[in-house]
């Protein structure tokens, strides 16, 4: 709810803060006094259209500040973390407006965009009489506002579960047909590329070992020679095997004499032993290879060289060339499958349709009898608002199958006839403005479970009425703030009088300059202000008198409900 709000430099305004309470408020006050710019001061704050006009004569810049207390169901709580903002419980919306035009927007003193700061501003607060494209204004509004309403979200949420099942089944099957219809002209090249990696057939980690393997046989006689020239170092003679096994015969016959100290000599000379052993083995094996196989070096690069080709022209490593063949069989198998593959990727789209088109049609039967039901409790609320020849029709208009989507098959317009010799339209193109105030009370009314603003504002919705029909807008008004913190801009005294809490508007002079001025009435400020509202200019005792009796009745109406 709109907990504050604080003006600086907006027009007649120098410097107001007005601290809000929640129930019903009423705003009253004189024409011309200013009310027209709190509205326009609030609207700069939750993101409207900026007007340099707006900014106070002699001043370098206005600023609206507007505060909220979030309930834990606010919508702002969600918009908060998708933006990247900390979630609070308290939330300040706030603008600065140059006189050259140039605006800058703030939430809780974090720097926003515009537009983020409208988003946050439409959760928050619908201002009736202003902002007529939002709300229950917005047609895009009306099938959201019919489902809540309803109360079949679990239908809602079927039907979109079905369709994003037919979405994704025919996403597949399109995808299929294109890559299938790429295929077919790029087949041949397909079936070569295949034959040619078959062909080659390489195997995971072959890149290293062959490029191992070509350094080697590219050194080849220069091994081959140090090799040759170790063997000899370690053959020579006796050789050094030779040496080490005449000194381990040495020393193991007088071993024994020396008390065991020999022994550690003894064992390391044995494994040096054995260790010349193998390294000369190894030697013998790996120069008996290299000089065996003479044409090795060049079949070792041909393979090679040929690979990273292949591997170039697939844009892909040596390493990765299976996962290439793999792929290109597996498209090479959908060609020669493709009418049974096509064939069955048709037949589970057509069941997700089929399946889509169930769970739409349970939604259309139920917003239906929402619809005849919300039709009844609007007419209800239409005939003791003065509106007896008007009809509201809520109208569910079939889409297109290309149009239709995870809210389903339809979308609804909440349309009316204002009487009998005009046709039914769409409700914010047909009602005159006084019309158009009552129905979307009555509307409201009917709808607030499912209204999500938590703070509704109408600027004089009563005009042009009065006596009972003023009576049964306050009343309606009055239940309507049983849900939403609601705040009235009237003219009305009937209205007025059904406030909780009552705020008087003025302009004031002050050293010849006009400044409007906001004051939160007492009781004898309540009655002195609608006893004005009935009289005129000038106050007598009956006015008081009937001013008095106006809000006792209202008091006693409150306490009886």
């Amino acid at each position: 709810m709109l907990r504050s709000l604080s003006i600086r430099n907006v027009v007649l305004i120098d410097r107001l803060d007005v601290e809000f309470e929640s129930g019903f408020g009423v705003l009253t006050g004189e024409t011309g006094s200013g009310k027209s710019i709190l509205l326009d001061a609030l609207g700069l704050a939750i993101g409207a259209r900026a007007d340099s006009d707006l900014v106070r004569a002699g001043t370098t810049q206005s600023s609206v500040a507007a505060e909220f207390d979030l309930s834990p169901s606010d919508s702002a709580h969600a918009l908060l973390i998708e933006n990247g903002l900390e979630d609070e419980d308290r939330l300040i919306l706030r603008r600065v407006l140059t006189p050259e035009g140039r605006s800058r927007a703030f939430i809780n003193d974090q720097a926003v965009s515009i537009g983020l700061l409208r988003h946050f501003g439409e959760s928050l607060v619908e201002i009736h009489g202003q902002f007529e494209a939002h709300g229950l204004l917005d047609v895009g509004t009306h099938l959201r506002f019919l489902d809540d309403f309803g109360g079949y979200s679990k239908e809602r949420a079927s039907v979109a579960d079905c369709f994003e099942i037919w979405k994704n089944a025919k996403a597949a099957r399109i995808d299929a047909e294109q890559t299938l219809e790429q295929l077919q002209a790029e087949e041949e090249d397909v079936r070569y590329a295949v034959q040619e990696i078959q062909k080659m057939d390489p195997q995971p980690g072959e890149e290293a070992q062959l490029a191992a393997d070509r350094s080697i046989l590219m050194h080849r006689e220069q091994l081959l020679t140090a090799m040759s020239d170790g063997l000899v170092e370690l053959t020579e003679g006796r050789g050094v095997e030779g040496g080490v096994r005449s000194a381990l015969q040495t020393l193991s016959s007088v071993s024994e004499k020396a008390e065991g100290r020999l022994e550690p000599v003894i064992g390391a000379l044995d494994r040096a032993l054995i260790e010349i052993a193998e390294a000369l083995s190894e030697l013998e094996k790996i120069s008996g290879a290299i000089e065996d196989d003479e044409s090795r070096l060049e079949n070792t690069e041909e393979r090679l060289f040929a690979l990273r080709a292949l591997a170039r022209k697939h844009q892909s490593s040596i390493d990765d060339l299976p996962e290439v063949r793999e792929r290109l069989e597996a498209q090479l198998a959908l060609l020669d499958s493709n009418d049974s593959a096509l064939a069955a990727l048709l037949s589970t789209e057509n069941e997700a349709r089929d399946g889509y088109i169930a769970a739409a049609k349970k939604l259309t039967a139920k917003r239906a009898k929402a619809a005849a039901r919300l039709d009844g409790d609007v007419a209800k609320e239409l005939e003791p608002l003065r509106m007896e020849g008007a009809r509201f029709q809520t109208t569910l208009v079939p889409l297109e199958e290309q149009q239709w989507g995870p809210a389903g098959q339809e979308t609804v317009v909440f349309e009316v006839q204002t009487n009998p010799n005009t046709p039914l339209g769409a409700i914010h193109k047909i009602a005159s403005g006084g019309e158009l105030a009552r129905i979307t009370l009555a509307l409201k009314v009917v709808l607030a479970n499912a209204y999500a603003p938590s703070t509704v504002i109408f600027d004089e919705i009563d005009t042009g009425i009065g006596g009972a029909t003023a009576a049964a807008v306050g009343e309606r008004l009055n239940s309507l703030a049983e849900r939403h913190q609601l705040l009235v801009i009237t003219h009305s005294p009937q209205v007025a009088a059904r406030g909780d809490t009552h705020w008087r508007i003025e302009k004031r002079d002050v050293k010849g300059q006009n400044h409007t001025v906001i004051e939160q009435l007492s009781d004898e400020g309540r009655t002195e202000e609608i006893a004005r509202m009935l009289a005129g200019s000038k106050l007598t005792d009956e006015a008081r008198a009937a001013a008095s009796r106006l809000l006792a009745q209202d008091n006693v109406a409150e306490n009886a409900a």
